[in-house]
């Protein structure tokens, strides 16, 4: 190593040279989020028509599609669908112009996925089908992760009762997701 020394003005530089030495290595912290979005669900904005039937008869239709999405990104993500109606009336809403919610039927079928987890309608068929007079599973998600979506197209069947008058029937059917 050579070592050179000069004095201006009383100030004395040393100057060293030698190889130039290994920088040594940065480490940069580098941070971002995932967010999360919400749960919800849509269901057809309706009036949705069943047809007409004669009292003692009986009408039924899908409703349309009815979708749960869950953008919460979740590591362990459930949730469950639920469903239930109120009574049909017409005109006054006395006894004959009234189909009570336990004439209402409902069944889920099956329905289209997406996301990871255990998919389960509430009924997948018409032979599960449940009266909405209390409220019932439509659909369930259990032991997914992440995002997810679940959509199905469910069947409604009313039972008219024989004493039921004539005009048109107007009810509520919610869905609702937890």
């Amino acid at each position: 190593m050579r070592i050179r020394y000069s004095v201006a003005a009383g100030v004395a530089i040393v100057v060293a040279a030698a190889g130039v030495a290994d920088a040594a290595p940065g480490d940069t912290t580098v941070t971002f989020s995932v967010s999360g979005g919400s749960l919800g669900i849509s269901v057809p904005a309706g009036p949705v028509g069943l047809g007409s039937a004669l009292p003692g008869g009986s009408v039924g239709g899908q409703l349309g599609s009815v979708t749960v999405t869950d953008a919460r990104a979740l590591l362990t993500a459930s949730w469950t669908a639920s469903v239930v109606s109120g009574s049909f009336t017409t005109g006054g809403s006395t006894a004959a112009e009234t189909v009570p919610a336990s004439a209402v039927s409902y069944w889920s079928g099956t329905g289209s996925v997406t996301g990871t987890g255990t998919f389960t309608p509430g009924q997948a068929t018409s032979g599960q089908a449940q009266t909405l007079d209390t409220t019932r599973t439509a659909y369930t998600l259990s032991g997914g992760t992440g995002n997810n979506t679940a959509t199905w197209n469910p069947t409604l069947a009313i039972a008219i009762p024989a004493g039921a008058v004539n005009g048109v029937y107007t009810g509520t059917v919610t869905h609702s997701v937890a």
